[in-house]
């Protein structure tokens, strides 16, 4: 269940639970079984963040000039 909790995490909260397994390994005084497991939530968020960040990306669209001068939309793109 726990880990059906993360999944449906904002990213926001998402970094913000990130930003606090970094400072925990960091101080280097959790035992070792510990770190792993944070190491591991840690992995996860970061993948979970760049997932949401490029479905968010993909979702961009950009205003441009149409043919006609007035703003028009465009898709984002990546240059790729």
């Amino acid at each position: 269940m726990a880990s059906e909790k993360k999944t449906k995490m904002s990213f926001e909260d998402s970094m913000l639970r990130l930003e606090e397994i970094v400072r925990l390994l960091e101080k280097g005084d959790a035992p070792l079984e510990d770190s792993i497991k944070l190491f591991e939530e840690g992995t996860k968020l970061a993948k979970r963040c760049d997932d949401l960040l490029n479905e968010a990306e993909k979702k961009v669209v950009v205003l441009s000039k149409g043919a006609d001068g007035a703003p028009a939309e465009t898709e984002f793109d990546l240059g790729e």
